[in-house]
């Protein structure tokens, strides 16, 4: 047995936060290869190895390659450990008091072949309407269901509902009547769950798998070591989305993985799992992961994005380059390094067909690299209850890929068309489907900044100059002065009326994009608020702070006035800065980080050379793709069944997308490519489940 780590005395659990509470919880005991560390009741394996500092957990049987975490939620096989001599994923395995955890070395011995004590049928159950998934999706449209009186069993693999609420501490976008706009969402997460309490026809399953849909129309599920089955006479999927893997040298380094994974650690776990990150991709995913971080006390070394312009919200992208951010667009992580762990990433600018541009390239010393490339539906489950003739319906990201404002919509409408499937006379509006529509929008045009002095006392400067859903501001202003003009939440929003200095639209706006300027009497300075959801403890009345503007280029000097919770969110600060009265419609931050420059890196000769590693699960190289695809190989299960990509505990959905890329790179024709059969089981059941072993012997309990 190798030793991962000999003695460890680093904590990196959070110990404050400015958004989230830190909360007592017991501490129990457990071992990791005979080593004696301590985590918290209720957490799972990999987050209390993170916390003890450990982040390889085992060596891969092929070749020897260390394994850490990559998406932290199930989907792949990174986290695989022994638990009390049995093989399990980390990231969905609680820790109990004296469990034995040990690396996976080589392969383990199988158990003795005499642990059946009794075997028992499998149990069936009936139910109207099977909800797979307690995201924001899935519990709204269990509620909508519930209302009714309908019977619903709802299962989630997690051990709370929530799904992805719980790890967003920033305030939603969209409409307040609508998605909880202005609400953040580890709250929203909870008025959701208080719903789901109160209704009596509805089950709800947590820690529990949907494993397999049959040809008899029933639905295999998986919790605590039991198999059984549903037979509904709906299933609704709400199983969300999974993140997209990239392929690069070095891409399986521990260290490299999903900003779900990460905001997973740090948002749920309250572990500090980085101290120098950097972010691949400019979506909404990769913004927030990177606000998360810097909240956390992380330093955020830099983003890159393929593409000329980021594809998130810009309101998000402008948070970060007002804490000091680097963003580079048209730039592309180029590869990874380190011994054992990440240590060093470079990347490079990319021309228009996305090939490294040399002379471009940069490195950077970091021991996190994020990936946040886009999110794919998690739809295998409704692939086959299309197909065995299962009356069945998807919402929010199974559906289509959106913003979780949109996926809590999204089940609203669902549980109403299945209530009518049933036979209920329920009303489903139709504007409905018109707010869903804008609630699934990409971000619309860019208008310039351009700030006006209305000439009053006391005025909002807004900084939403990106059509995107959202209108809290509106609902904010108790004078109505603030307006969307036309019929759309996706409008701009304008000042135009009295202002008393209220702060609730500078308190209510989920992208911090709303300052209050307050012109002073004297004509030489004027004071602004700002909204601030760092920590704000080396702040102090009286001490000179670097202005910024929109983007975080520099305005001035200032002096801070007054810090203060703001109104009806006391998780935000309200820093009040005084500047000269020129800069006052322009300031929109304090800089809070020193960027970096980066040093001079290395080109590659080929952006995925033959020993980048595209299946993880089975260590399956470029290089040993490129040798099948060249010899004619179209079908990816004959992949499957030479070079066994897609064979492991993931069953391709990590490396589906990657084999595709490098067909796509050999000139094939994607329509010449046939993808690998999806069969039961999409995840891991053990066989004593499956057969119904109630007992084992004790040595393996």
């Amino acid at each position: 047995m190798r030793t991962i780590a000999s003695s460890i005395k680093i904590d990196h659990r959070l110990k404050i936060h400015p958004i989230l509470p830190i909360k007592d919880r017991k501490a129990i005991s457990f071992t990791f290869n005979g080593q004696i560390l301590s985590a918290f009741e209720g957490e799972v394996v990999t987050t209390a190895l993170y916390a003890s500092g450990i982040r390889v957990f085992g060596h891969h049987t092929r070749d020897g390659a260390p394994q850490g975490i990559f998406c932290v939620n199930g989907q792949c096989s990174q986290c695989m450990v022994l638990v009390n001599g049995r093989i399990v994923k980390g990231c969905m395995t609680a820790v109990e008091e004296g469990m034995r955890i040990e690396s996976c070395e080589g392969s383990p011995a199988l158990p003795p072949d005499d642990l059946a004590e009794e075997f028992s049928d499998c149990d069936e159950i009936e139910i109207d309407v099977l909800v797979i998934g307690a995201g924001p999706a899935g519990i709204n449209a269990a509620v909508e269901l519930g209302n009714l009186g309908i019977k619903v069993l709802l299962v989630d693999d997690k051990d709370e509902p929530g799904g992805k609420l719980t790890l967003q501490t920033h305030p939603f976008f969209g409409s307040r009547d609508d998605c909880y706009a202005g609400t953040r969402g580890i709250d929203i997460a909870g008025i959701m769950t208080g719903q789901l309490a109160e209704l009596k026809t509805v089950t709800v399953l947590t820690g529990t798998t949907a494993v397999g849909v049959f040809s008899d129309k029933k639905i295999g599920l998986y919790q605590n070591d039991r198999y059984f089955l549903a037979q509904p006479k709906v299933v609704l999927v709400a199983c969300g989305a999974r993140e997209k893997a990239l392929a690069f040298p070095g891409c399986d380094l521990p260290g490299v993985y999903g900003a779900g994974a990460f905001q997973t650690l740090l948002n749920r776990d309250m572990v500090k799992p980085a101290e120098r990150l950097f972010v691949v991709g400019g979506g909404n995913v990769g913004l927030i992961a990177g606000y998360h971080a810097i909240q956390a006390g992380i330093k955020v070394v830099g983003l890159v994005e393929a593409l000329p312009r980021c594809g998130g919200y810009k309101v998000h992208l402008d948070k970060l380059k007002r804490l000091g951010v680097p963003v580079y667009t048209s730039h592309s992580i180029l590869s990874a390094e380190g011994k054992g762990n990440l240590e060093k990433i470079t990347i490079s600018a990319v021309d228009d067909r996305f090939r490294p541009v040399k002379g471009t390239e940069k490195s950077f010393d970091v021991d996190t690299l994020l990936i946040a490339v886009g999110l794919s539906p998690v739809d295998e489950l409704s692939k086959k209850l299309k197909i065995f003739g299962i009356e069945s319906y998807s919402c929010g990201d199974s559906e289509e890929i959106a913003e979780a404002s949109a996926a809590i919509f999204s089940g609203k409408i669902t549980g109403r068309k299945i209530a009518r499937s049933l036979g209920y006379d329920i009303e489903i509006p139709a504007e409905w489907e018109k707010t869903q529509e804008i609630l699934r929008s990409r971000p619309g045009a860019v208008a310039a900044f351009e700030p006006e002095d209305p000439g009053s006392d006391i005025f909002p400067v807004l900084r939403c100059i990106e059509e995107i859903p959202c209108n809290p501001c509106v609902d904010s202003c108790p004078h109505s002065s603030i307006l969307i003009p036309g019929e759309s939440i996706m409008g701009l929003p304008v000042f135009s009326g009295d202002c008393t200095g209220c702060m609730k639209c500078v308190a209510s706006c989920p992208a911090l994009a709303i300052t209050l300027v307050k012109r002073g009497s004297d004509g030489g300075k004027s004071q602004v608020v700002i909204p601030y959801e760092l920590l704000v403890d080396d702040l102090r009345e009286g001490d000179p702070v670097r202005t910024v503007d929109l983007e975080g280029y520099p305005v001035g000097e200032g002096r801070i006035v007054k810090i203060r919770r703001s109104p009806g969110d006391k998780k935000r600060s309200l820093v009040t800065i005084e500047v000269p009265d020129d800069d006052a419609l322009l300031v929109a931050g304090l800089a809070a980080l020193e960027s970096e420059d980066g040093k001079e890196g290395i080109p590659l000769e080929e952006s995925i050379p033959d020993d980048t590693v595209i299946c993880r699960c089975e260590r399956i190289t470029a290089g040993e793709i490129r040798s099948e695809i060249r010899a004619g190989v179209r079908d990816m299960n004959i992949l499957k069944a030479t070079i066994r990509t897609g064979m492991g505990a993931c069953a391709g959905k990590t490396c589906t997308d990657l084999i595709l890329n490098l067909y796509r790179s050999e000139g094939v024709d994607i329509s010449d490519v046939t993808l690998p059969t999806d069969r039961p089981f999409v995840s891991e059941v053990p066989l004593s489940a499956f057969a119904g072993l109630k007992s084992r012997k004790k040595d393996l309990d």
